[in-house]
């Protein structure tokens, strides 16, 4: 594959990289970046799931506690009548003494509260024990959940900052190549890459100037990934030919694809339906309108590695050998 012009990298010794490396390995941050993302979002969705049954848990456990508060209250009752009653003068039966039936109604009371206390004292430590349960795993829980939050922020903060870097050089490697990337004010962004997903929200034939990146040819413009393997294949045909390729239609809006349809009925796709409207085509000259010209056989042999191609529909209906494509999904694969 041709490879860009020299940066400081080649200068050094080092491999050059080409537009379309640059590209991939920027659409491929991006992609990182978005799984990232999505990793975060299934975690935070994970922890709410579990904080939502954490939640459950200490609702059943309050529950529990008002049943325990429930079982303390006869005893606390009985407890209460045999300290009032004035025959009992509290626990004087057991020290000076009574009749028996008095003492052995104290005395089964009293084994009766010691019963009592016992159960509420072994459920109590079981609710105790459960709190502490609870309270462990949901400290365990919100720990984890930062500690990978936190791994998970600082790997799409990388990403973002490689994407960034490779995005910058794109810009620069473009504007070597004579591209006014920031012509008509539409904002460095327009040869962004990883903002082709945005694209594709708008309709056939509406893409925003902040969408289209130009091209070296003057006047012509695709979508960024279009318009940067545009670019690394031009290279390759200006080294093969000693000059750049001719470009004769590129991006269409709707209305250009309106005049078009009427100008030339037959030979051009129905307007809103055009792969020009889209960014992704483009019309060349300069010798490849020529069917089976040395210009298009050598771009029918070589146009693939770039992510373009000639479709099958092109070869005879209607037949329009100067009508070129970029499939995004071949380009997603070099």
């Amino acid at each position: 594959m041709v490879r860009a012009p020299r940066s400081a990298a080649a200068a050094k010794g080092k491999d050059p990289v080409s537009l379309t490396q640059l590209r991939r390995q920027a659409q491929q941050a991006y992609k990182g970046i978005e799984d990232a993302t999505k990793a975060l979002q299934a975690r935070q969705k994970q922890f709410d799931a579990s904080q939502r049954e954490l939640a459950t848990k200490l609702t059943q456990l309050q529950t529990a506690t008002l049943q325990l508060n429930k079982m303390r209250k006869p005893l606390s009752d009985l407890v209460s009548s045999l300290y009032q009653d004035p025959s009992m003068s509290g626990l004087s039966p057991f020290l000076t003494g009574g009749d028996g039936a008095t003492t052995l109604r104290a005395m089964s009371d009293m084994d009766y509260l010691v019963a009592g206390r016992n159960i509420v004292l072994s459920d109590a430590l079981k609710l105790l024990q459960q709190q502490q349960q609870l309270a462990g795993e949901a400290q365990e829980l919100r720990a984890a959940n930062l500690l990978e939050e936190a791994q998970l922020d600082a790997q799409i903060d990388l990403l973002r900052a490689k994407s960034s870097k490779l995005v910058k050089s794109l810009t620069r490697t473009l504007t070597k190549l004579g591209v006014n990337v920031n012509q008509g004010n539409r904002g460095p962004g327009a040869c962004d890459p990883t903002r082709v997903t945005e694209a594709d929200q708008y309709p056939n034939g509406l893409l925003p100037k902040s969408f289209l990146c130009p091209l070296p040819q003057k006047g012509a413009e695709l979508r960024a990934d279009a318009a940067i393997a545009f670019a690394d294949l031009n290279l390759a045909y200006k080294s093969h030919f000693g000059q750049p390729m001719c470009i004769s239609s590129s991006y269409r809006s709707l209305s250009a694809q309106q005049a078009v349809y009427y100008q030339r009925p037959g030979f051009a796709a129905v307007p809103g339906k055009s792969n020009h409207g889209l960014g992704l085509a483009v019309d060349l000259c300069g010798g490849v309108q020529a069917f089976r010209s040395v210009q298009f056989n050598w771009l029918e042999a070589n146009s693939k590695r770039f992510g373009f191609i000639h479709p099958d529909w092109s070869y005879h209906s209607p037949f329009e050998p100067w009508h070129w494509e970029y499939d995004p999904k071949l380009g997603a694969q070099l």
